[in-house]
């Protein structure tokens, strides 16, 4: 099955007959109905998709028309709708590099598979992007209100800093329901994935730029609006279907995971390079943080990061000490991020990261180098795709 999705894509319609179109079989999708006049001021990147009612044009200003097509650079895919097309028009389409011809009268089932097609064929014939390698990194909590969030925004910040290519670092609040990356960053949340249902699992590069929101140089954040339904509303594909594209789209991608078990939550992990899970220091929460550590381990096959967090500097006092966490921990911990009530409560209150507001706080001081011990761990383990949102998972 297809990937496209229609859903935010610009398409232009010459013909007024095809504006009803936009209610039924191009539902969602962002249309232009024009005149055949248009078709002289297209310019590459205008528009993903053109229509052409066939039956209802002067067949020599049409033909006259397509000709002027055969010219455009990066023409997009381009569907005539009619029947007993002339012989120069045909001749005429033959010159373009993507298009075809529905026969009147056709079902909207008729046409959508014919638009699928043709974007699946330019796609196909477009230059890949191979070489491109993306790195995921999942970051979790292992208690509520541990800072997992509050990490993640820091690590995608600092991964910004480091790259001068425009969106180059993707931030994905996973916390579907109630998410708190977008009120932390001052940002409204626009990936409405609850609203368009089955159909979000169709989704495509277009429609992800669509839902993305700047939030600061090199990046962009991927969030749902408040919605208590939504992990029930959405689906373990139109999930996947995002991180997907994010991976093909960014050089990295930081997820906030919750740290409860969803349909999607193993195949995200399973496809990450690196998982985070970040604990406080108290005993509940350290021995929370070696429970879901195992249970990552032994369910997506990577060893996670345990990073502490509100490390206090002080000699006595009723947390554990880094000794004790560790002993708690059964194992080392990978990282630690001091405490500083100060910076993180007036970001948050100013309306993003901490490196933003409070560039000499500890904690973005911490956060640079766990940034660049897992940027250093190359090796680790090689990088590894999410898996595609219509396959099984992966044993």
């Amino acid at each position: 099955m297809s990937n496209w999705s229609l859903l935010g894509r610009r398409v232009l319609a010459i013909g007024d007959s095809l504006a009803p179109l936009a209610r039924g079989p191009l539902f969602g999708a962002a249309m232009e109905v024009a005149g055949l006049n248009r078709l002289s001021d297209l310019r590459p990147g205008m528009t993903d998709l053109i229509l052409i009612d066939a039956d209802n044009a002067e067949p020599a200003a049409l033909a006259a028309a397509v000709g002027t097509l055969s010219q455009v650079v990066d023409l997009p895919p381009t569907l005539f709708l009619g029947g007993h097309l002339p012989a120069g028009l045909v001749r005429a389409l033959m010159r373009l590099p993507h298009a075809d011809v529905v026969e009147t009268p056709f079902t909207h089932e008729q046409l959508q598979n014919a638009i699928y097609a043709l974007l699946d064929q330019a796609a196909a014939q477009a230059p890949s992007a191979q070489g491109h390698h993306s790195r995921c990194w999942s970051v979790m909590g292992a208690v509520g209100g541990a800072g997992a969030t509050m990490a993640a925004i820091e690590i995608a910040s600092a991964l910004a800093a480091r790259s001068s290519r425009a969106n180059s670092v993707c931030l994905i609040d996973l916390h579907l329901a109630d998410g708190a990356c977008a009120p932390y960053l001052g940002a409204t949340p626009s990936m409405g994935l609850a609203e368009f249902g089955p159909a979000a699992e169709r989704m495509d590069a277009a429609l992800l730029a669509a839902f993305a929101t700047p939030v600061g140089k090199g990046l962009d954040l991927l969030a749902c609006p408040r919605d208590p339904t939504a992990f029930n509303a959405i689906s373990r594909e139109a999930v996947l279907r995002i991180l997907e594209i994010a991976c093909e789209a960014y050089d990295h991608v930081v997820l906030d995971m919750p740290r409860h078990r969803h349909s999607w939550t193993l195949d995200a992990l399973a496809g990450s390079d690196e998982v985070v899970v970040v604990s406080e220091l108290t005993v509940p929460a350290l021995l929370a943080a070696r429970a879901l550590s195992d249970e990552v381990e032994a369910a997506a096959g990577l060893r996670p990061r345990i990073v502490l967090n509100r490390l206090a500097n002080r000699m006595f006092g009723p947390a554990p000490s880094t000794a004790e966490a560790e002993k708690a921990l059964q194992r080392k911990a990978d990282g630690a991020i001091a405490s500083d009530w100060d910076a993180a409560a007036a970001s948050v209150n100013l309306g993003g990261a901490i490196s933003q507001h409070r560039p000499k706080s500890k904690i973005v001081r911490d956060i640079a180098s766990l940034v660049d011990r897992m940027l250093a761990d190359r090796g680790r383990r090689a990088p590894q795709p999410v898996p595609a949102a219509t396959s099984s998972r992966a044993a």
